[in-house]
């Protein structure tokens, strides 16, 4: 713990910013998935340079420095694993637009629906819209490079990142273009370990004139990942390609009543979108044909209302589950589209051979999927959860996919890294940090196993 004294010059400094009472900085030990270490400071940043004299103040204090946005994070990633110091970018909401360069400037607290919100008017939006895109800040989408329905076909956070200005482990500040290098590609989805992002300038779109929506239904869960690779084999992109099985449908059913299929297996929800209405809803056509080839029942909305109702069902999946169990292990994967189906299988194989209530939803057009295990910690083993949850893994990379597609390593992954990269590639990566953070101070514990 700091001592009195140099904490009471940080708040001589940064005032009612910097929050040391006990049950203040209680607040500040979890995420959505994980609770770790009481920080010894919490600070409230306003602007860059009051992050600068927190990195600052924590270097020569000794203490580490861990990014905190919404706390909407599923891999541990915003937890303080040891005594730190805690900087919760809440306060730092400034938002401007620019319609005539289609640019958004946005300091990290944004919450991230704001910015299609306040882009709307001028006919643009932001794509990039992970399922807590009413909750979740642009600082934590930038530092998991986040995802969301509509990354299949507009691509994921750090495709719309033009600039950043970041905060290293010294209390420098920086300023990165892409123009020449993509230095900014170093930082988004390093998850605050290389620097503190204080400011990013996004690329916006227009926004599409037409949109259709339909749900396919299916009897088997492998048909809904083989009706995807036939749709995109056919030549359609669409604009949401989205994935629930059997457990997801009935706990949104049981949720919300809205009147979903819930002796299907899965279901897919898909849009196709663009400035021709004609080619949208021929598009939409060659995914309908593509389910029902692959054994699937199709649903076409027929209005905005109606869409809005099948989006809805998708948007509340995850606290539809999170009243089935107490606690909910949250994976994220993600796999060539190419392996989906066994994919799907063998997780929901996986969920019956450990008897544990294993749900999947997801992205499924860019591969990334959510497999969810459901447990209580009262009647079930936690060693048990986490070794399906290893297990599923397993899987992902066995068929040549990746750890994380959108949630991040964190403290949840971190040890499995050791299966997903090579030694070699690990020890450049820790060359990477060290470079950046060599005091080990920017998030310690993440990511990288020692």
């Amino acid at each position: 713990m700091p001592s009195v004294n140099g904490l009471a010059q940080l708040k001589g400094r940064l005032g009612h910013k910097v929050l040391t009472d006990l049950p203040q900085r209680q607040l500040y030990r979890y995420d959505a998935i994980a609770v770790g270490e009481t920080p010894a400071a919490v600070v409230l940043p306003e602007t860059t340079q009051d992050v600068v004299e927190v990195v600052r103040f924590a270097k020569a204090a000794g203490l580490p420095v861990v990014a905190r946005g919404a706390a909407s994070g599923l891999s541990g990633g915003a937890v303080p694993v040891r005594e730190s110091i805690v900087v919760a970018f809440t306060r730092m909401t400034r938002l401007e637009l620019d319609p005539i360069r289609r640019i958004a400037i946005a300091q990290p607290g944004v919450v991230t629906a704001w910015i299609s919100e306040r882009a709307k008017p001028h006919g643009l939006y932001y794509p990039p819209d992970p399922a807590s895109f009413r909750t979740s800040t642009l600082g934590g989408n930038l530092a998991e490079n986040a995802g969301g329905p509509m990354c299949f076909k507009r691509g994921v956070t750090g495709d719309y990142v033009r600039e950043l200005e970041f905060v290293d482990a010294f209390g420098e500040v920086h300023r990165l273009g892409r123009e020449a290098y993509d230095l900014p590609g170093l930082l988004i989805g390093s998850e605050g370990t290389l620097g503190l992002i204080t400011e990013a300038t996004l690329r916006l779109e227009p926004l599409p004139k037409h949109t259709r929506t339909l749900m396919a239904h299916f009897a088997e869960v492998g048909q809904a990942a083989e009706a995807v690779s036939k749709a995109i084999a056919a030549g359609a992109v669409p604009s949401k390609l989205e994935f629930m099985d059997q457990g997801c449908i009935r706990a949104v059913e049981d949720y919300l009543h809205l009147g979903l299929p819930v002796d299907a297996a899965a279901l897919l929800l898909v849009d196709t979108d663009g400035d021709d209405a004609e080619v949208v809803a021929e598009e939409l056509e060659w995914v309908a044909q593509a389910c029902r080839a692959a054994g699937g029942v199709v649903r076409l909305a027929h209005s905005p209302a109606e869409a809005a109702q099948l989006w809805q069902a998708r948007r509340s999946v995850s606290p539809a589950i999170g009243r089935i169990r107490s606690k909910r292990m949250n994976e994220d994967i993600a796999v060539p589209r190419s392996s989906l189906p066994a994919v799907v299988r063998e997780i929901e194989a996986l969920g019956r051979q450990y008897g544990l209530p294993l749900v999947q939803f997801g992205h499924i057009g860019d591969g990334n999927l959510h497999p969810n295990i459901l447990y209580d910690p009262k009647t079930d083993s936690e060693e048990r959860v986490w070794e399906l949850a290893h297990e599923v893994a397993r899987v992902a990379l066995r068929y040549g996919g990746v750890l994380s597609g959108e949630h991040g390593i964190g403290l949840m992954k971190r040890e499995f890294m050791r299966e997903a990269v090579d030694a070699q590639t690990l020890a450049i990566l820790w060359d990477v940090k060290r470079r950046l953070d060599p005091e080990g101070r920017l998030n310690p514990g993440k990511v990288l196993p020692e």
